[in-house]
């Protein structure tokens, strides 16, 4: 269902596919884990091969960054195609959620904010 890319200070979470009631949990779990990790401050999920996204998808999102925000990490995401935003924006999300368009333009804020 994902893949997961680790370096230092910063950990990729790639989900693939529909992200929907039958999968959700075993997203929200790895979302969890990576955000808890002690080896991280970031977590970027980079939404690029997520088909589609439901509520189940989206709380289990919201609920790795309010994990986030309780441990003071930062949690982002990147490549959410024009489909999926529409769903963040709908549900007023992309407010909440730090949103890039692309890979290229995380690495430029984290190197920014990282040092």
């Amino acid at each position: 269902m994902h893949s997961l890319l680790a370096r230092p200070k910063l950990t990729v979470l790639q989900p693939k596919g529909h992200i929907n009631a039958s999968n959700a949990q075993e997203l929200q779990a790895g979302l969890l884990r990576a955000v808890a990790s002690e080896d991280s401050a970031v977590l970027l999920v980079d939404m690029e091969q997520v088909e589609s996204l439901d509520s189940a998808g989206l709380i289990a999102l919201v609920s790795a960054l309010s994990l986030a925000q309780r441990l003071n990490r930062r949690l982002s995401l990147c490549c959410v195609s024009p489909s999926i935003r529409i769903i963040f924006e709908l549900t007023g999300l992309d407010r909440v959620f730090e949103i890039f368009d692309s890979r290229a333009a995380v690495a430029q804020e984290l190197d920014t904010a990282l040092g």
